[in-house]
């Protein structure tokens, strides 16, 4: 048998009404791991449920997605275009009304020029009084 020092020894054998100090210790060291258990399952728990509502916003997502591209697929037909612009009377451009690099400043505005503003001026200072000028009079 091994040999324990004896205030371990006593540590041991020390009794609460009829139960043994120790072992009131290693059931509360178990409940306490039983309930740190729970308390990471429930948290494993909510994750997973947050995992599973973002994966299923993904999927709505991409069902949406794929609905936009085909809407975007039939607006931009060419014949659909072609009829919604004939409707609405347009055509295409005639080569005449098309203009050229040299046109391009008669049918552009000119630049917007900006004037620069000047500093505000101050007023001059009055001449200051000669003292000498004082003593004379």
């Amino acid at each position: 048998m091994i040999a324990v020092p004896a205030p371990v020894q006593r540590l041991f054998e020390w009794k609460v009404r009829g139960v043994r100090c120790v072992e009131i210790i290693g059931v509360a060291c178990v409940l306490a791991l039983v309930f740190s258990v729970y308390i990471a399952k429930a948290a494993a728990a909510r994750e997973s449920a947050e995992i599973s509502r973002i994966e299923r916003d993904i999927r709505e997502n991409r069902q949406r997605v794929r609905l936009l591209r085909a809407e975007v697929t039939r607006l931009e037909q060419p014949a659909r275009l072609e009829a919604l612009s004939r409707e609405i009377g347009l055509g295409p451009v005639d080569v005449k009304k098309q203009a050229g690099e040299a046109a391009l400043t008669e049918i552009a505005p000119p630049p917007a020029v900006e004037k620069p503003v000047a500093p505000p001026v101050a007023p001059a200072p009055a001449p200051a009084a000669d003292p000498a000028a004082e003593v004379v009079q």
